[in-house]
């Protein structure tokens, strides 16, 4: 009975989810680099679950009519996505090669954590997606619905950061050459400045 609302919220996730951003380049440059990419994957699908369960329940409403919120985190998105891709760009003109055959410089979890929670949590787009349009598209739902179209929408989130996560292994032959990597660097550049202006046009 509840089949359609659920497949219904899972279309709508992946549509929103899969598209370029911030977070799926942060994603696909830690799997390749192989640093706690179980740690990154969970996260983002813990962050998604949260944030989906939220909208649906009542919170995009709230977030529709308070655009002091939306300001706040629209500038403070903007400047870390800024800063992110500075690093970025600045690794596009280091001189350090990829070694797929050797472990790279180590990460601490925590610094892998508080990295994976900023790049989520402070841009703005996540929450105009999961929140903002989701919880208000998943809200008009009646009864039960409400919670099958947020189980679609979360399960999109699932095998999709899974999916990306670990199947961006398969790269990393490729990212044996440096000039790839620094490819890579360019692109996540790019989208994080793409974003970070988005945010204030």
């Amino acid at each position: 009975m509840f089949l359609p609302v659920y497949l219904k919220g899972m279309g709508l996730g992946a549509s929103l989810i899969m598209a370029i951003g911030g977070q799926n380049a942060y994603v696909l440059r830690t799997a390749i680099k192989r640093q706690h990419i179980s740690l990154t994957i969970a996260v983002c699908i813990l962050c998604d679950m949260l944030l989906i369960g939220a909208g649906v329940a009542g919170m995009g409403a709230l977030i529709e009519n308070t655009p002091t919120l939306l300001q706040v985190a629209k500038f403070g998105g903007a400047a870390f996505l800024f800063w992110y891709g500075l690093k970025a760009w600045k690794a596009v003109f280091a001189h350090d090669t990829l070694d797929t055959s050797a472990p790279v410089k180590a990460l601490g979890w925590r610094q892998a954590l508080a990295t994976v929670l900023a790049i989520t949590l402070l841009n703005p787009h996540v929450y105009l997606d999961t929140v903002v349009l989701l919880g208000s598209i998943g809200g008009q739902e009646v009864g039960q619905g409400k919670l099958w179209f947020a189980l679609g929408s979360m399960t999109a989130s699932f095998l999709w950061f899974v999916s990306l996560g670990y199947g961006a292994r398969l790269l990393a032959p490729l990212f044996a050459r440096p000039v790839a990597w620094k490819v890579l660097d360019a692109i996540v550049g790019i989208v994080m400045w793409s974003l970070a202006a988005s945010l204030l046009v």
